[in-house]
């Protein structure tokens, strides 16, 4: 007889909490969720009220099995899931799957992994949240439905194995916008002229820069005529106080967000280092949207703060959580023990930990102090002024210990300390220069100012940021790059010893890193979507939908009447777009073909973007020729598309064997002997010469003879190769693992066969979604 059965969703989880209680509590994980929606005719049975019809997945099936033994044996059983929505869900189906007895059963909660919260919880057990768990079906079940009949629609409308989301399209939505917005931008020119001035105290110069910008390089000339022959004055000098406070503690999308920009971690990545930071107790619950600290917390970041920086430094502070939709009251992401400035484990680990320190203890640290000046410089022939500003810091308070990220994407200098002047000041310059600027769009989304957009509008919720932003990426629609910008010529006007210099420079400009990008797919599923399911796109919908499930989880909806007045007037949309809608492959006409007379059309493909040249219609058949990596069917021109066709290309003999160069649905590559070697990103396949082919072509044969270690005639789908992990065996397509004390080369066919009898099956993994 077992007393207590303790069931957590994680083993990481169950490895922890199984340390800070006794022999009489046996902890077990169910690794996730156990069970799902039958994929089969929908998994919901929309005629019986919506019922979701479940079933407990196959790789779930043998820790379901356990569970129930030990279960049946258990005096107590405990279910520990996380305290969202999503945890919840998991214990109603732990409690549903077992057939666990109401009266032995307890539910208990905590958001942070430590003795004290795990005894706590222990000791004020609750009945499983029927609303909450309804609010996770709703969304289930929607996203579901929506999943289901737009998928198919795609597929008979646009290109197979495409996909629709409830969140994701939104998401796609928003970047697809914000590439037209760019791709429509026209920069302007306009020149900046900033001073250098000498003081009347010797050695102190102060830099300014005039109040208005000229819009072409004649009026600043003219402009900067006049400077040569002013007489520059102190118009007045302004000084005030000004302050600066702390951000408040991290919730998942400002943790996300600042992983970003400060260490570079994607949003998902940064949600799998903290998922592994709460699990190992060194961080609370790292879904939430409150940024409420505990009282303990903020004890014990004022002791530290007293400790190490001293008393001035303390300012305590309690945030408000200022979401509209903040799901259920957790508290702000902070280190379990706030006295432990750092922890062990990966570098990654330290270094989220660090950053989460930092924040939530700066969150209780004094304003930082500064004093603002601002001085106006008049000139005695002109209307237009300098303004010059300074900023002394005179208390650092917070800043000693963390300042916080932006995105914003500034060429602006930070305003340092000005020399002391006062009113009527002469002043004389000694530089006055004129920069040719551009007007830029607004920036490319990163995955982080996604997060912040998304948040904005009010569109998911902690637990959705993360999968909404990879899943756009695995299915193709959006792409995360960095690219190389370009080169211009830009003027500047140089006033030095009354005399102007014209001079040009070149600027780089445009360049991205780490940006999200809209594939082609991506803007033809997101344009069709956009014309017949203009409601589903709609950012308030999305964002009402969101709200719904709020209310769903604080019992003040019915889920099944929330899922009914959607379905039927959205099916009915779906029904009527099958019949009536035509197919859409996002195609674009760019021109004649200068040689044929032929239309040149872009649009999707079978296997994506592509031109074509010539009607479906005509005798003659079409000619086809794949975009290159970095083109765009929106931006690709009539001369860009035509250059498409002059491949392949006939390089010459090599071996007796003619080589050709051509562009396929992986990128460009070389054909020689009817086998094929991939280009390098430095190759241009218009330009690549022979010589540069033979090269390619001895490097790819080099490679695939260190990669063979050993063949067997008698067996030759067993082979032993060398990959990125070290040597292996393959068979029948599946790969075994050779062990250590077991030397590649001197395998026999029996050993191979012996190792790979031997091997485990893996298990398939299903992730917590």
């Amino acid at each position: 007889m077992i007393e207590n059965l303790v069931i957590v969703e994680s083993p990481a989880k169950a490895k922890t909490i199984e340390k800070f209680l006794g022999k009489e509590f046996v902890v077990k994980s169910s690794f996730g969720h156990v069970r799902d929606l039958a994929k089969k005719n929908l998994g919901i049975d929309i005629e019986n009220n919506f019922r979701p019809e479940y079933i407990v997945s196959a790789d779930k099936k043998k820790v379901v099995k356990e569970l129930k033994e030990l279960a049946r044996k258990a005096e107590t059983v405990w279910i520990a899931s996380d305290e969202d929505r999503e945890g919840e869900a998991i214990a109603w189906h732990l409690q549903e799957v077992l057939e666990l007895k109401k009266e032995k059963t307890r539910r208990i909660v905590f958001h942070e992994i430590t003795k004290e919260a795990i005894l706590h919880a222990i000791t004020t057990p609750r009945s499983i949240d029927a609303n909450l768990v309804n609010a996770q079906q709703a969304r289930r079940v929607l996203d579901r439905l929506v999943g289901f009949e737009l998928s198919p629609l795609l597929w008979k409308k646009v290109k197979p194995s495409l996909s629709a989301g409830r969140v994701q399209s939104v998401a796609v939505k928003l970047i697809v916008e914000r590439e037209r917005e760019i791709n429509q931008f026209s920069a302007k020119t306009y020149f900046r002229v900033s001073a250098v001035f000498k003081t009347p105290k010797e050695g102190r110069d102060v830099k300014a820069e005039l109040s208005k910008r000229f819009d072409n390089e004649k009026d600043t000339e003219a402009f900067l005529r006049k400077c040569s022959e002013a007489q520059f004055t102190v118009q007045s000098v302004e000084k005030r106080p000004g302050k600066k406070s702390p951000a408040p503690p991290f919730i998942t999308s400002t943790l996300q967000q600042e992983a970003s920009r400060k260490l570079g971690f994607s949003v998902s990545q940064t949600m799998s280092i903290a998922q592994r930071l709460y699990e190992s107790g060194l961080i609370t619950y790292m879904r939430t949207d409150s940024v409420n600290l505990s009282g303990l917390a903020i004890a014990t970041a004022s002791s530290e703060i007293k400790s190490s920086f001293g008393e001035k430094y303390l300012k305590v502070r309690k945030f408000t959580t200022k979401s509209k939709g903040a799901q259920e009251a957790h508290e702000a992401i902070r280190p379990t023990y706030i006295s432990n400035r750092s922890v062990n484990g990966s570098s990654q680990e330290q270094r989220l930990y660090e950053l989460i320190w930092k924040r939530t203890v700066a969150s209780q640290m004094s304003d930082a102090q500064l004093e603002k000046t601002t001085i106006r410089i008049d000139l005695s022939n002109a209307e237009e002024h300098f303004v010059a500003n300074g900023e002394v810091l005179i208390f650092d308070g917070f800043l000693k210990l963390y300042i916080e990220s932006t995105d914003e994407e500034t060429d602006e200098e930070a305003a340092g300390l000005l020399p002391p002047l006062k009113q009527n000041d002469q002043l004389s310059y000694k530089m006055i220069e004129a920069v040719q600027k551009f007007t830029a769009p607004a920036a490319r989304y990163t995955e982080a100012s996604l997060v912040k957009k998304l948040e904005e509008l009010g569109i998911g919720r902690p637990s959705t940021y993360a999968p909404t932003i990879s899943t756009i990426q695995n299915r193709n629609y959006v792409l995360k790059e960095t690219r190389a910008g370009q080169t211009r010529q830009i003027s500047t006007l140089v006033l030095e010893d009354g005399k102007i210099k014209q001079q040009e420079r070149t600027e780089n400009f445009g360049q991205e890193k780490q940006k999200l990008f809209p594939t082609d797919i991506g803007m033809v599923v997101n344009d069709f979507l956009e014309q017949y399911f203009e409601e589903i796109m709609n950012y308030n919908f999305t964002a009402d939908v969101e709200k719904k499930f709020d209310s769903i989880a604080m019992g003040k909806a019915d889920w099944q009447e929330m899922i009914s007045n959607f379905y039927k007037p959205f099916h009915n949309k779906v029904e009527e777009t099958s019949e009536t809608s035509e197919r859409s492959k996002g195609e674009k006409l760019l021109g004649e073909d200068p040689k044929t007379g032929k239309p040149v059309a872009v649009k999707i493909g079978r296997f994506g973007p592509m031109v074509q040249i010539g009607d479906a219609e005509d005798e003659e058949k079409p000619l086809f020729a794949s975009l290159l990596k970095g083109q765009s069917m929106e931006t690709i021109t009539l001369e860009e598309a035509l250059d498409l066709f002059k491949l392949p290309r006939k390089l010459g003999q090599f071996e007796d064997a003619e080589v050709t160069v051509a562009i396929g649905r992986f990128g460009p590559y070389v054909r020689h002997q009817n086998k094929f070697v991939s280009l390098s990103k430095e190759d241009d396949p218009y330009t690549i010469e022979l010589e540069r082919a033979v090269e390619l072509i001895h490097a790819k044969r080099e490679e695939e003879k260190n990669r063979i270690i050993k063949t067997f005639d008698e067996e030759p789908e067993l082979q032993i190769l060398n990959g990125r992990y070290g040597p292996y065996i393959t068979y029948n397509k599946k790969n075994f693992r050779i062990p250590k004390s077991r030397k590649p080369e001197e395998l026999t066919l029996e050993a191979c066969m012996e190792i790979i009898k031997k091997a485990p099956d893996k298990p398939s993994r299903r992730k917590k979604s």
